[in-house]
């Protein structure tokens, strides 16, 4: 028994009818309990793929629920499957079955056998239990673990409890898989991982947009005698902000050890509420040294191949479960407005196509014939010079080609200053993906080597040289062509798992006026 008390044994009613020595009983509880304590635990995830029926088993977990007084749905985090355990009422204390509720921690011991009942293959044969944290009912209904569907807008707001349910289990477990699915393609194609600054004094994509950074006490910022912010005084004697990309420092690690590649947080001060905004959120940057544009083609082409596969061969279950909650929210929306295709099938679309590329000027120009711009269906203008929305590059991918497709030779005039100028002077060497149901997931180019363009795109695009020397530097020695990409991990996320709330695949958003947790 542990300290509280809170270890039960099933009583032996044929022993108790011929004996009337407690302290016997006592006895076997006793070493029924050493036994017990020196079970491993295994989970729930190893026993349902290797079950071997008639071995005696140690599992820990929550209670999803109880019923009947006979039947316990344990979960333990390892897989979305719960396990039933079946045990016989009268055999347990009732003072201590009342306390095996929705959301209780329980450790239950017994023997796996083969399940005569639906929904399962195997169950446990209770024979002890332990209860190891108490869950109060009265409370439990109060939260997103209370048996029944719950609004997505209410699991947010309790994003400490929300990975006990079954969908963000689902979305975090593939969340994990994807994450080292990454880092596993990378190491085996060579690459180093480096670890970009977080605190930096460039921003990267001049977009201005922000997260400053200070030591000041700011009741009492220090002054110059302009009046102004005396930046000399603060921590780092300069103004500095939270990263917006790691991608200028990883093309300094490129030009040295050839390819790398960030993983990392990132921030935008973005003053949006929208469901494709974070204020925090993680990017995967590779760069590539001795690289043109066709082969960071190949590479986003293959990395984006290897992340689908990998979610298909390894997350069968978790899949089945978001893919049926997929269907049936679309189901919920107007015709007109659900997906062509369910989660899974995106997955194969991505895993089984090769990605058709065009420039952008053919892009406008399929766009311009297509029956919904003649018959005025885009909500937004398409026209040589103008971006491309996504419902344009949904309709590219689903419509017009049908597969993944990557646009190239964007105009220099909406692309970072950082680009490569193509020999027209009017076009950049970018490079987009666009997958179905969501429009661009990777953004990429060509990296502008030759300082005197560089220098003069520094100029167009009003970027400080005085802020980025240290980059300008390196096409100082042994300049080279170089390309990368970069892809945002939740946006990833969210395409393997059918989420349509960017705040819903990552464990605690950060987005305006939103800082809990």
């Amino acid at each position: 028994m542990n300290g509280n008390g809170s270890c039960y044994v099933a009583r032996d009613v044929t022993l108790e009818k011929w004996t009337a020595s407690y302290s016997y009983v006592l006895i076997l509880s006793i070493f029924a309990e050493i036994k017990k304590r020196h079970m491993k635990r295994t989970k729930i995830s190893e026993i349902l793929a290797h079950p071997e029926e008639g071995s005696k088993v140690l599992i820990q977990g929550w209670v999803r629920a109880f019923r009947s007084k006979r039947f316990i749905q344990i979960n333990d985090g390892s897989t979305i499957h719960t396990l039933q355990a079946v045990l016989d009422y009268e055999d347990f204390e009732e003072a201590m079955l009342k306390r095996v509720t929705t959301g209780a921690a329980i450790g239950v011991t017994g023997t796996l056998v083969a399940s005569e009942g639906k929904g399962q293959s195997h169950e446990i044969q209770v024979e002890s239990i332990e209860i190891i944290g108490d869950a109060a009912p009265e409370e439990v209904q109060k939260t997103v673990m209370q048996p029944k569907k719950h609004k997505l807008d209410f699991l947010r707001e309790q994003a400490h409890l929300r990975f006990r349910t079954n969908t963000f289990g689902a979305v975090f477990r593939i969340r994990h898989g994807l994450s080292y699915a990454i880092h596993h393609f990378f190491h085996e194609k060579g690459f180093y991982n480096l670890h970009t600054p977080i605190i930096t004094g460039s921003d990267a994509e001049g977009a201005g947009e922000m997260f400053r950074v200070t030591n000041f006490d700011l009741n009492n910022i220090p002054k110059n005698p302009e009046g102004e912010i005396d930046f000399s005084s603060d921590f780092f004697g300069k103004p500095v902000n939270l990263t917006v990309s790691g991608q200028l420092e990883a093309e300094l690690g490129a030009l040295a050890l050839g390819q790398v590649y960030t993983f990392g947080p990132t921030f935008r001060a973005e003053n949006s509420n929208t469901s494709r905004h974070l204020a925090e959120f993680w990017m995967i940057e590779p760069e590539v040294a001795f690289s043109d544009n066709d082969e960071n083609m190949d590479l986003a082409e293959s990395f984006l191949k290897y992340l689908c596969s990998f979610v298909l061969n390894n997350y069968p279950d978790d899949l089945a479960f978001l893919d049926d909650r997929d269907n049936k929210e679309q189901q919920q929306k107007p015709a007109k407005e659900r997906d062509s295709m369910r989660l899974k099938e995106r997955l194969e679309f991505v895993a089984n196509n090769d990605f058709k590329r065009i420039t952008y000027t053919e892009a406008i120009e399929v766009l311009q014939r297509s029956k919904p711009y003649k018959k005025k269906k885009f909500k937004y203008d398409v026209a040589w010079g103008k971006d491309l929305q996504s419902e344009h590059e949904r309709y590219l991918v689903e419509k017009e080609f049908k597969r993944p497709v990557i646009i190239t030779d964007y105009p220099a005039s909406f692309k970072a200053f950082y680009m490569r100028q193509n020999e027209d002077d009017e076009t950049v060497a970018a490079m987009d993906v666009l997958f179905p149901g969501i429009g661009e997931i990777v953004g990429g180019s060509q990296r502008e080597e030759r300082m005197d363009v560089l220098k003069r795109k520094c100029a167009d695009f009003s970027v400080d040289e005085k802020e980025i020397w240290w980059y300008l530097d390196t096409r100082k020695f042994g300049t080279v062509p170089h390309a990368g990409f970069g892809l945002g991990f939740e946006r990833m996320v969210m395409f393997a798992t059918g989420m349509t709330n960017i705040r819903d695949v990552i464990p605690f958003p950060r987005t305006p006026l939103n800082a809990e947790f």
